[in-house]
């Protein structure tokens, strides 16, 4: 039995792994709780865009999972986890107890990864079709320094292109998938100035881009040796 309620510290290699019920059944639930003076910006659909945020949930789900209260559902399992205030929330139907950890130089990485569906990004006449088999890969990082707005955005572009590396490297050949998502958390700005940059060759980004890297080929390695074999 999966554990209901355990905060956990700011470090992402600290994200705890809790349990919910979902038709039935218990699904996990992955927990990463910072606390407050924490800048994120993202694209989940619980929390999404640029702005204070206590706590990310990143919620496995059951294949083909027919819920119409994305919102709802993930608040109320942040509820249960225990959490309060704003926070974002992720899904996928991919393991998320085979998360993997990366970290450079003080940038972290925290990703869970299904491909089953996964292609490139511009392809004609693609738009509106369900995919008919659960793919995600949700990205999470953490840097320990604060960014301004146009910097958030630039660290959500290099953790995209560090991901793209990883699965060409693996020979995937795709982008990502039809459902990715990324979040990127930093500390609220203080009496210091913020990095105006994270692009791949400023400081951050290139640590930033580094443990995306390295978390992404982890996380998609064995995917694409055994695809049958994970959502």
């Amino acid at each position: 039995m999966l554990p209901r309620t355990l905060l956990t510290g700011p470090s992402l290699a600290d994200a705890a792994l809790l349990g919910h019920v979902e038709g039935g059944r218990e699904w996990p639930l992955l927990v990463w709780a910072p606390g407050p003076g924490v800048r994120m910006v993202s694209s989940a659909v619980l929390g999404g865009g640029i702005g204070e945020r206590r706590w990310v949930v990143n919620a496995q789900v059951p294949p083909g999972y027919a819920r119409l209260d994305p919102v709802a559902h993930l608040r109320e399992l942040a509820s249960g986890a225990g959490l309060d205030g704003a926070g974002v929330g992720l899904m996928t139907a991919a393991s998320v107890t085979d998360r993997r950890h990366a970290a450079d130089g003080g940038a972290q990485a925290l990703v869970t990864a299904g491909i089953g569906v996964r292609g490139w990004a511009a392809v004609t006449g693609a738009g509106g079709v369900t995919p008919p088999r659960p793919g995600t890969i949700n990205i999470i990082v953490s840097l320990p320094v604060p960014l301004t707005d146009a910097a958030l955005v630039n660290a959500v572009a290099t953790a995209t292109e560090a991901k793209v590396q990883a699965l060409v490297e693996l020979g995937a050949d795709a982008s990502g998938t039809p459902t990715d998502a990324v979040c990127v958390a930093a500390p609220a700005r203080g009496a210091d100035p913020a990095e105006a940059f994270a692009g791949p060759r400023s400081l951050w980004g290139a640590r930033l881009a580094r443990a995306v890297h390295a978390a992404t080929r982890a996380a998609c390695a064995d995917l694409l040796t055994a695809p049958a074999a994970h959502p």
